[in-house]
């Protein structure tokens, strides 16, 4: 799951980053306005930790931009004591959800799984498709009832394509998820192939079928079609 935290304090952005880093998410920084309205415009999100009061501009100008875009990114306010009106406009607005500084980094977390939840699994921690079932909070898949041991990459991109089913995901795409904003897209993808054949292995070991589907030239598509 790929987070955008947007936060002017720096010990906070550094303490939250690396706490989420922890628990698996990949995480992309930003810490003013500017910075995050560019990664805003330009990618996607599972989750967006917005402070709405940043040093060049206010984060409800933030939100409104991400729901013009009309993408399914939970939006999670950080918020000052005293910013009630703040508070009630982000949520008006579409915001999940907001946390009031000072907080601690496992409630952050909690309300992280919350809002996916409700965002991208349809208010459960459980995603099946067919065989294949996976859990979200102890981030463990099974197949045919059989418990399959996945690396952290196998199992984001596995969850990654069930949760994108049908549609088609180009490689940049892909990439981008696994990886990171910055990440410096080189000619070869042979890092995605080789996480695909282990998925593909794997799930075929444990009585699986085969979902992934190559569509050439533009990427791949997880159906059961």
């Amino acid at each position: 799951m790929k987070i955008l935290i947007v936060e002017d304090e720096h010990e906070l952005l550094i303490a939250v980053c690396n706490y989420l880093v922890r628990e698996k998410y990949i995480c992309t920084l930003a810490n003013n306005f500017k910075k995050a309205s560019e990664k805003i415009s330009i990618y996607e999100y599972d989750v967006i930790l917005l402070d709405i009061t940043l040093p060049d501009g206010n984060g409800i100008e933030l939100i409104q931009k991400i729901k013009k875009r009309n993408i399914n990114t939970g939006i999670i306010i950080i918020s000052a004591k005293n910013s009630l009106d703040d508070k009630i406009s982000g949520l008006d607005l579409g915001a999940d959800d907001y946390i009031t500084k000072p907080f601690q980094l496992s409630e952050l977390n909690s309300r992280i799984k919350a809002v996916l939840r409700r965002r991208k699994f349809d208010g459960t921690n459980i995603i099946e498709f067919n065989e294949i079932s996976v859990n979200t909070d102890s981030k463990s898949v099974m197949v045919n009832n059989n418990v399959v041991v996945f690396t952290k990459k196998e199992y984001d991109l596995l969850l990654y394509f069930i949760i994108n089913k049908n549609r088609v995901l180009t490689k940049e795409a892909i990439a981008e998820h696994l990886w990171d904003d910055n990440i410096e897209l080189a000619a070869s993808f042979d890092f995605i192939y080789t996480h695909l054949n282990n998925i593909r292995r794997k799930i075929n070991a444990a009585g699986g079928n085969d979902y992934i589907k190559t569509i050439y030239g533009m990427g791949y598509k997880f159906t059961g079609q």
